[in-house]
């Protein structure tokens, strides 16, 4: 029998590429697509020793491009987050989050991959076996500045592999993989609507590739993208305003409601103190008493009622542009060289919220305020009033986030002797540039809202007449719906922006070979080292260190009024280096015996030093075993680490005004009458050490046809010293410090006057505190199966494949709190995500006849609980299980202009809507965050029609 480690890329090979991992594609469409791939060298992801992907003892998932189009012909971390091992992903269609920096990094409509739902910043993401430079300043990678034109596969693995790749290969690493030897001319467009009429997408590309003589080959491509995204959720009819009540108590417990209002912020606004509270203004400039609609059990808030709400962003605006180019160049026998480039452009814009002005002081003679109400409050004594007000005329907050990816990789690689070698140097720079359009300047609205009358009779701003800085202030009229001038708006209004910078370097070489024989074959060695520089760096106009100029101002205005509303702090250039030693070998222990058609042993140990953050060990051991031909079982056990990222160390100390709910007092600043937001102070933590993941895999592969396999994989992760952010508004965090009669550590996170016990007005707190810290432990395991069955229909090739990820725990422990299971929640504190135990996904491919290909998906996933916290006591703590089906029609007409296909494909066919769902820390803001969860589809029936040729 030949020598199972020298041969290759063969048939068996093709078979588990094709029907041993989750390929996306139907089987012989899949063969014929990996066929291509025999073509060139393969080297498995995961292993620098493992040439055949038949002898991975690491689950690996293959997908190739051209399935993942035919199901899901939008971005390709679209069509991947179609998968089970892929869960509650932060994309276009995440819930949208304030400030200029727009969350996520600076991006919070960033396309991220999260396995296993342990988060992005837990995966390692690679571009032809190169690790992808961060697009952000928390390390994760955006990946739609992936170049698709000339993607031919995306392979995943589903385990850890830091002792081969390093830091953040934690619960695994999906690796782009580029199509090297493409020759000819490919082109591509289509546009889609959704069955509303918005949601209009718009894609075009092409990509050329061609010999040069006998020693050359370059290949480059263009792509264009641009999607107009949904600016509200009101657009779809099953947005009716979900939000949680309550206090999670046996007392009062929380509910799931529809149509829920902000008490104190009418959107005609409320007078909230004095003689004439408990009215608003239902239409300008005239009072109406409030209603205050049905209780829920929160003090801020009703169903129904004369309250108001947000209207944000449903799916996120995106606008790309890609470049990419490749060459390779034969220098001599055995030695190559290589240069790659790519650049990116990709634009994502969404809307947040109105202005939300709360518990403002307002003269009792403000010139726009009605005589009769005026002489009502100088009866009463009063000279000023509380005045409460979201403001829906103003225009949404508008967060706007440029990015630019710049990536060259150039490398040689060889031969000497039997051994092979390479050597690679990259060089990366991510230029993110967020502008926040629409954010409120409080010095201006301070001036504004004092509006006075001047001698001939004209409402004026008193600042103007006594400072004459403010000689341009146009006077606002809050008292009504539609009241301001639009001259009022754009004086209190500007755009703020955050400019940063994020570098990579990175110097790679590897040297791999066989130095000797076992009776079983070849053993085969890998020494590899790495270096590693990245860099951050920040500026923004918007500092929450700049303070407002209060000099001419009565009101509103003080020594703690910042200038912006949202801020972000800049942040003078950090770095940090890390050097890495690895060595890997594959061992074949047996062969050719009747219990043992091939048994090898895989290992691998890596040195790493940061500079930062210390040195650590990471190894990983592996066996493969076949049984025979048909049947074979791999493990894996391995010890990796995630250093923490240079936002986590140094991220700048920044302050925020916070309306969180004090689980103390039950008062909520800033929306309860006569209180106000609350200072919130976050910052980095310079003394973080590396989290350690510890991972087990263990599964079988069955192939007893060529037109079936089953693969079945069980895992393990447990993540010690996870690094976290711990908030103290977070109400779990508030209860352990009260809980404790504030002994508790988490006591630190707050600030109030009288002390941890007293529940009265008076002991409101007067500040939040956020840090991050090495102190939780994650735990989760689970088991992915995957069927194939190829066959044929009515004498056509007909294809099934059928993928499930089992995830029944992912434990959260964190010292002195409750554990949190996450596994089954729709939402969770520290932005945890949603949680499905069950992930199903099933793919058919039909060829009623040699032209036409017909493909249908079925995805789905089971009920959830709106929160699985053990505490919390709930009414109908229930989210219902969701599915949704893709159906994609694709035509070959005859023509003479190449290989050309028409395709037309409906995404969400029977138009599903979401499960209603919230977050119950986000009571305040209904209509903000939540309504359904992460990695449902809200956006419903969805067609896209194009055509693709290639020459």
């Amino acid at each position: 029998m030949p020598d199972r480690a020298n041969r290759g890329v063969d048939m068996r090979l093709k078979g588990w590429l094709c029907l041993s991992c989750a390929t996306m594609g139907l089987a012989a469409p899949a063969m014929a697509q990996e066929a291509k791939v025999s073509d060139q060298a393969i080297v498995v992801t995961g292993s620098r020793v493992i040439k055949n992907g038949n002898s991975s003892p690491t689950p690996l998932t293959v997908v190739s491009t051209q399935d993942i189009a035919a199901v899901q012909p939008t971005t390709i971390a679209d069509g991947l987050n179609l998968l089970p091992v892929f869960s509650s992903p932060r994309n276009q269609y995440a819930n949208p989050n304030g400030g200029v920096a727009g969350g996520a990094g600076g991006n919070a409509a960033a396309n991220q991959l999260n396995l296993r739902n342990m988060g992005s910043v837990r995966n390692l993401i690679l571009f032809d076996g190169h690790r992808v430079p961060s697009t952000s300043v928390n390390n994760i990678v955006d990946v739609d500045m992936i170049p698709q034109m000339l993607l031919q596969r995306v392979e995943t693995v589903t385990g850890g592999v830091s002792a081969v790749y390093g830091s953040d290969a934690v619960t695994g690493v999906v690796n782009f993989i580029t199509d090297r030897k493409f020759n000819g001319l490919k082109m591509q467009a289509q546009g889609g609507l959704s069955t509303y009429g918005d949601g209009a997408q718009y894609n075009a590309g092409l990509a050329w590739g061609k010999k040069l003589g006998e020693r050359a080959h370059f290949e480059m491509s263009y792509e264009y993208r641009k999607d107009e995204g949904v600016s509200a959720r009101s657009s779809r009819p099953w947005f009716r305003q979900q939000s949680v009540q309550g206090g999670g108590t046996a007392a009062n417990p929380y509910q799931l409601f529809s149509d829920i209002r902000i008490n104190n912020l009418p959107f005609g606004g409320a007078i909230t103190s004095g003689a004439l509270a408990g009215n608003y203004f239902a239409s300008n400039g005239v009072l109406s008493p409030s209603a205050a609609g049905t209780a829920t059990g929160s003090s801020c808030c009703t169903v129904g009622g004369t309250g108001g709400y947000y209207d944000s962003s449903l799916k996120a605006k995106l606008e790309s542009h890609q470049l990419f180019g490749r060459l390779d160049y034969e220098l001599g026998e055995g030695l190559n060289f290589y240069v790659s480039g790519l650049f990116n452009n990709k634009k994502n814009e969404q809307f947040i919220t109105p202005p939300v002005t709360s518990n403002l002081t307002m003269g009792a003679s403000n010139a726009f305020l009605a005589s009769s109400y005026q002489n009502t409050l100088a009866a009463a004594g009063q000279s000023t009033f509380l005045f409460s007000k979201l403001f829906s005329q103003a225009p949404r907050l508008n967060p706007q986030a440029e990015s630019e990816q710049f990536w060259v990789n150039l490398g040689l690689d060889g031969k000497l002797g039997a051994w092979d070698w390479s050597v690679a140097y990259s060089n990366s720079a991510s230029r993110l540039s967020t502008t926040l359009h629409n954010n409120v300047n409080n010095q201006k609205l301070a001036a504004a809202l004092d509006a006075v009358t001047n001698s001939s009779g004209q409402a004026v701003c008193y600042a103007s007449t006594v400072n004459s800085a403010y000689a341009g202030c146009a006077p606002l009229n809050l008292f009504g719906p539609s009241s301001a001038s639009q001259a009022a708006l754009d004086y209190i209004t500007g755009d703020t922006h955050l400019r940063a910078m994020t570098k990579m370097q990175d110097i790679s070489g590897s040297l791999s070979g066989s130095p000797f024989k076992t009776w079983a074959g070849d053993v085969n060695v890998a020494l590899s080292g790495e270096w590693r520089l990245t860099s951050y760096a920040s500026t923004s106009d918007a500092l929450p260190t700049t303070m407002a100029n209060c000099t001419g101002l009565r009101y509103n205005c003080s020594a703690n009024t910042v200038l912006w509303q949202n801020t972000y702090a800049a942040r003078s250039r950090v770095s940090n280096t890390v050097g890495e030693v690895a060595v890997e070998a594959k061992v074949p222990l047996l062969k050719d015996l009747p219990f043992a058609d091939a048994l090898d042993v895989t290992g691998a140990l890596r040195y790493t030093s940061y500079r930062t953050s210390g040195q650590y060990w990471t190894w990983k051991l592996g066996i493969d075993w076949h049984l025979s031909d048909k049947l074979r079982f791999r493990a894996t056990r391995s010890r990796d680490i995630r250093a923490p990222t240079l936002d986590d160390l140094y991220a700048p100390s920044s302050i925020a005004s916070l309306q969180n709910r004090d689980e103390l007092t039950k008062i909520t600043p800033g929306l309860d009458a006569g209180t106000s937001p609350v200072a919130g102070y976050s910052g980095g933590n310079p003394n973080l050490r590396a989290e350690v993941g510890n991972t087990l895999t263990a599964g079988l592969v069955w192939k007893p046809a060529n037109t079936f396999s089953l693969a079945l994989d069980g895992y393990r992760i447990k993540i010690s010293d996870a690094i976290t952010s711990i908030q103290g508004y977070n109400p779990t965090i508030q209860n352990a410090c009260y809980a404790s009669g504030g002994t508790s550590p988490y006591c630190a996170l707050q600030s109030r006057p009288l002390g941890y016990s007293n529940t009265s007005a008076a002991n409101l707190v007067t500040a939040w505190y956020s840090t991050v810290i090495n102190i939780a432990e994650i735990e989760t395991w689970g088991a992915d199966l995957e069927a194939n069955w190829a066959t044929k229909l009515a004498k056509m090739p007909a294809s099934f494949r059928f993928m499930a990820s089992w995830q029944p725990h992912i434990y959260y422990r964190t010292p002195a709190l409750v554990t949190i299971d996450q596994a089954g929640a729709a939402f969770g504190t520290n932005g945890l995500q949603a949680s499905p135990k069950w992930r199903l996904t099933a793919f058919a491919r039909f060829k009623p006849t040699d032209r036409v290909t017909v493909d249908i998906m079925e995805r789905w996933r089971s009920a959830m609980k709106h929160s699985t916290d053990p505490t919390q006591v709930w009414v109908n703590n229930h989210v219902a299980p969701f599915a949704t089906t893709n159906l994609n029609v694709a035509w070959k007409p005859r023509n003479g202009l190449g290989d050309a296909e028409i395709f037309l494909n409906v995404q969400n066919l029977f138009n599903a809507a979401p499960p209603a769902t919230a977050f119950f820390g986000a009571s305040t803001i209904p209509g903000q965050f939540g309504g359904f969860a992460i990695g449902d589809d809200p956006i419903g029936r969805y067609f896209t029609a194009g055509v693709r040729l290639k020459m």
